[in-house]
């Protein structure tokens, strides 16, 4: 079962998620209410702080203990935040969990470099320690400390936690495409099954789990490593906590690049008709490119042709399980959905997904059941991370549910269809998981302006199945600096992923503050 607006960087397919950050242990300049000037300027917090404002000082102020992390290369602390904002010094924390490898140089140290890889739900640290730390682009690591952190209610930071390893298998086979009321009532029982394991085990910290609270956090974290103003990537949903800051913040802003950009405008059934409409864009992709292929196990003919064998298969699969050679997990039709959707994300992952698609075809569903316990991140061993639950802890939040109830759900179905003949129908069903949410959502979508920031680049890739290249364009038109960075390209964001041009004008930014030209293509 997907969950609904799982928005998630290049690579958490195959690897791992994550942010960077970097930076000293200083205690910080730019407190709660301290503005920041220029890329070097310092803030002055003020004299006469309010009642909130001095008992958020001591955050602001605290020192990190930088210790070993038992990865070569990277070190980890652990930071200080309260557990609502609304209510600071009440001696109710949580506890941010944060990693960094420091620059490597050539060339003089030009600070923190943040990275959020998305989700929400996917863990900074990991992200870090498995590809940013290492792997973005040199220039870029020689100058900049890379530092991550796991945003409250991710994996090493008072994670949410909703079910048992076999409870989550039950929740994933769930069929998501109702024949009948008996399978919709199943549907709606396994949503109110999930919400209530996540109240019961993760009562205290679900709350406060927003996308506010994370970005608020981050400027604790820009502080604390004594960092003036924020320097960032976020990709994914990370282009939405960006965006978040920097509203918040505008003063506090540095060079900030959003990749693969959420709308922060558009309700949560847009969002969610929307993304479902990305992925039939990238499946027609696939399915162009397989057609050509001599291994393809869709045949020949044109992306519909195409589309209606895989529907077809689905259909199949759902009247009759697929064995996995793992007795408690035949291949039906909700898992064989998502191990294709993961797939998607990364057109390096076609090749893979044509021999799992023939394996399945002739019997064998293990390799479709492994694409899709990449997606959800479950270990051999039957564990969980906690990714499933942190993403729908946080989207529950952000905005209202995108819909009351099934009748809603029934009502939108011709729309969903309409957007993605293949996957329309299981991800309207999908979007019914915050119906049931135990906490009422804080936050509603709105445009997101950060008026007085200093350009923001947004970047957008016009095939994306995740984050559509419309929202890109929304994106950077609602911020007031915004300028976007296009590429005509496949796959889930574009930093990082192959594109001379991309990467050379967003390292430029990066080491030199110089934005590329606003409608510039790549």
């Amino acid at each position: 079962m997907d969950t609904s607006r799982l928005l998630r960087t290049t690579g958490t397919v195959i690897a791992a998620a994550g942010l960077l950050l970097s930076g000293c242990t200083s205690g910080g300049p730019g407190g709660p209410r301290a503005a920041a000037s220029s890329a070097g300027g310092s803030g002055t917090p003020s004299p006469q702080p309010s009642p909130d404002e001095a008992a958020l000082r001591p955050y602001y102020q605290q020192k990190l203990a930088w210790r070993d992390c038992g990865v070569p290369g990277f070190q980890c602390a652990t930071m200080k935040a309260p557990l609502d904002y609304a209510n600071p010094g009440s001696g109710q924390d949580v506890d941010i969990a944060l990693a960094r490898r420091v620059a490597t140089g050539p060339g003089k140290r030009l600070g923190s470099l943040v990275v959020n890889p998305g989700g929400p739900g996917g863990s900074g640290i990991g992200y870090l320690q498995a590809y940013a730390g290492i792997g973005y682009p040199a220039p870029v690591r020689a100058r900049y400390d890379m530092v991550s952190f796991d945003p409250r209610g991710v994996d090493r930071s008072s994670p949410v936690e909703c079910l048992t390893g076999p409870a989550m298998d039950a929740y994933t086979q769930v069929d998501q495409t109702p024949d009948d009321a008996a399978e919709r009532a199943e549907l709606v029982r396994a949503f109110k099954e999930f919400a209530a394991g996540c109240q019961s085990r993760s009562q205290r910290i679900l709350p406060h789990v927003s996308t506010v609270d994370a970005a608020r956090d981050m400027d604790l974290l820009r502080a604390v490593l004594g960092d003036k103003k924020l320097t960032y990537v976020g990709a994914s949903y990370g282009t939405f906590l960006g965006a978040t800051y920097a509203d918040l913040f505008p003063q506090r802003v540095g060079r900030m690049v959003l990749d693969g950009a959420m709308d922060p405008a558009r309700s949560a059934v847009d969002l969610n008709r929307d993304q479902t409409e990305g992925f039939e864009t990238a499946f027609t992709a696939f399915a162009e490119d397989c057609a050509k292929q001599p291994d393809c196990p869709l045949g020949k003919g044109g992306p519909r042709e195409v589309a209606a064998r895989l529907k077809e298969f689905f259909h199949k699969v759902d009247a009759q399980p697929v064995p996995t050679g793992e007795a408690a997990r035949p291949l039906g039709e909700s898992l064989a959905t998502t191990g294709v959707i993961a797939a998607l994300y990364d057109e390096s992952a076609w090749p893979q997904l044509r021999e799992a698609l023939t394996a399945a075809m002739n019997g064998d569903g293990s390799s479709l059941l492994s694409l899709a316990d990449s997606y959800y991140e479950r270990e051999p061993d039957g564990k969980y991370a906690n990714l499933m639950f942190a993403n729908a802890a946080v989207n529950c939040l952000d905005q209202p549910p995108a819909f009351t109830g099934p009748e809603a759900v029934e009502a939108a179905l011709p729309s969903f269809e309409k957007a993605s003949p293949v996957f329309g129908e299981g991800l309207a069903w999908a979007s019914l998981n915050c119906t049931y949410w135990p906490v009422k959502a804080t936050g509603q979508a709105k445009p997101l302006k950060a008026e007085g920031a200093p350009p923001i680049v947004v970047v957008g890739t016009t095939r994306d199945p995740a984050t559509p290249y419309k929202w890109a364009q929304a994106l950077a038109a609602q911020l007031e600096s915004g300028t976007l960075l296009t590429y005509d390209g496949d796959g889930h964001t574009a930093y990082g992923r192959g594109s001379d041009c991309i990467d050379s004008s967003i390292n430029r930014y990066l080491l030199e503050g110089k934005a590329p030209t606003d409608g510039k293509k790549c």
